[in-house]
């Protein structure tokens, strides 16, 4: 009797590793599933075998050969550099670019401000009077920041000239340090509002004292 009692309880053992089966079965598919949405996903956002680049943000250096001539019609700041697909990330902020053979590494983008700036000169009965054009090495994004800061970075303008004394303004020493202080004061302005400079220099397009 015990033979034949056995014997049933055999096909009961094979149905209970069924379900079993089963699962593993759906659980590798799971497995297997979830292993190729990850490798499409990180292929797809370039962390493995992709070859898209991350897009450059902010203002880019101009290389020399690709600066812009008067003329050329792509002018929108100045008579210099414009943007470029080729064109360097940025690498500073507002200093000046390193000289190559032939002059300058990069291009030079100039902006001549609007109206003239007036200010009493720092103990002194006189005033100084003067025009400022900025010149950067970097795209119109260093232009177009200017022009968006436009009252900030004249009220900057301003305090330095009013911070510059007499003796500073009649020798072409004293006028090169205030041209740098001038780039200066713009650039800290920039970095406050936009979080970047880019002013390598600035010249006098006017300069009077009365």
């Amino acid at each position: 009797m015990s033979d034949t009692e056995a014997k049933p309880d055999a096909p009961a053992k094979k149905k209970g590793k069924l379900p079993k089966i089963i699962m593993l079965g759906v659980g590798a598919l799971a497995l297997v599933g979830g292993g190729v949405g990850a490798g499409l996903y990180a292929a797809g956002s370039g962390l493995i075998g992709g070859k898209t680049k991350a897009e450059a943000t902010g203002p880019r250096l101009v290389p020399k050969s690709e600066q812009k001539r008067p003329g050329d019609g792509k002018d929108e700041g100045g008579h210099g550099g414009g943007e470029s697909a080729e064109a360097k990330p940025a690498e500073n902020h507002g200093m000046p670019t390193p000289a190559g053979e032939g002059g300058d590494r990069y291009a030079s983008n100039y902006y001549a401000m609007e109206k003239d700036f007036t200010a009493n000169l720092q103990d002194s009965v006189h005033f100084l009077q003067v025009g400022i054009a900025i010149s950067t090495p970097y795209d119109d994004t260093v232009i177009r920041n200017i022009k968006t800061n436009d009252i900030a970075v004249r009220s900057a303008v301003l305090m330095t000239l009013g911070d510059t004394s007499e003796d500073q303004v009649f020798s072409s020493q004293g006028k090169e340090v205030l041209a740098k202080r001038l780039a200066a004061a713009i650039n800290k302005v920039l970095k406050e509002k936009e979080g970047f400079g880019g002013v390598g220099n600035v010249y006098f397009t006017n300069f009077v004292v009365q």
